[in-house]
Order: structure tokens, then sequence, then C-alpha cells
């Protein structure tokens, strides 16, 4: 079966600027769990120390079948970790479902930025077939996206806005972070 592909309304006139070149890629699976501090305001307050760490993994520490029966113990940690991007990196970022909690579509928002949906599909993404049948000429631009339940979505974007910026869900955040203040080195926290 096909499956469906999003399109923008792109024309040569305007053009989808989605980024051709990822320097960055990244794949998160969903498990959310809502921090236990205001991480934002414990950054513009200056109490942030000890607060988050900067070490958010790019990709699953543990891989396994994300929308099958999951394993017994599934090593999940807790913490507050986040992702600090440099200035103008593109970025590429996979979100995928996952059946630990309960398989389940998950609307998703990142905060500062649209972004380009380059690709979604249902159950386990798979980063040799799957990015092959990404739509890098008209994707749709968005600021939020659902992530199918027991499937996964592709983003693209830019990290043009320097800033803190948290990915929000429904029910918490997946991921939050701080800003710098010169804007030639500024990076873009997620």
């Amino acid at each position: 079966m096909r499956r469906p592909r999003l399109r923008s309304l792109a024309t040569p006139q305007y053009p989808a600027a989605v980024p051709r070149f990822v320097d960055r890629r990244f794949f998160f699976t969903i498990v959310l769990v809502l921090p236990s501090k205001a991480l934002l305001q414990s950054h513009y307050t200056g109490k942030s120390r000890g607060v988050y760490e900067s070490d958010f993994p790019a990709i699953p520490l543990s891989p396994f079948n994300y929308t099958g029966t999951p394993p017994n113990n599934t090593n999940l940690a807790t913490g507050t970790r986040l992702l600090v991007l440099p200035y103008n990196t593109s970025v590429e970022l996979v979100m995928q479902d996952t059946s630990v909690i309960g398989i389940e579509s998950h609307p998703l928002h990142l905060h500062g930025y649209n972004f380009f949906v380059v690709g979604q599909g249902f159950g386990n993404y798979d980063s040799t077939t799957d990015p092959i049948k990404f739509n890098l000429v008209d994707p749709v631009e968005r600021n939020t996206v659902s992530v199918p339940a027991g499937g996964w979505v592709a983003i693209r974007f830019l990290a043009d806005n320097p800033g803190a910026f948290d990915v929000g869900a429904e029910n918490g955040m997946a991921g939050a972070g701080r800003e710098q203040a010169k804007r030639e080195a500024a990076p873009t926290a997620l």
C-alpha cells in the first residue's frame, strides 16, 4: 500500500525552503515525562545549576522493537536532559511512537520554529529505506505535527532562531533548553 504524501502549495515563485542537506540527525522515541522544575524559568532566573544536563542522546541508548511488545526492562532513565544546536544547524528529527506505555498518536509542537514534515509512516522507522521516500520538494510546513499511533514522523528545520525552545506535547515536554547571548555563535536548545 502506498503511503499518502503530504504536499505544500509551493511554487517556483514561492518554493519550500526545506533543508536539502542535514548537519545533525536525531531519532527520538516518544516517552514523555514532565520535568520537576520549570526549565526556562530556572534559566532566566539564573538558578539552572543542577536542574538539567546537556547530554540528550541523538538516538535511543537501547534500541528495541518500538511498536511491538516492549521488553521487560526498557532501561528508561530519569532526569532532565536537553540538546544544544549551533546556530544555523540544519536538523532532521525522526520521532517514533513506542508501545512502552501504550501505542497512541502524539501531537508535538516545536516552539520558536516552523518545520517541514518530510516523511511519516507506520511501524518502526527504517533509516535505510524510509529516507529514500522523503518529500524534499514540496513538503508541508508546520509548527505542530502528529506522530501516528504505532508510527513515526520525520521533520527538517534550520536552527536559525537563537533561544530556548521546547518540544511540547499534549501531556508534557519531550525536550527543553537554554539560550546564549551572542548571535554569531548562539545555539538553539531543544
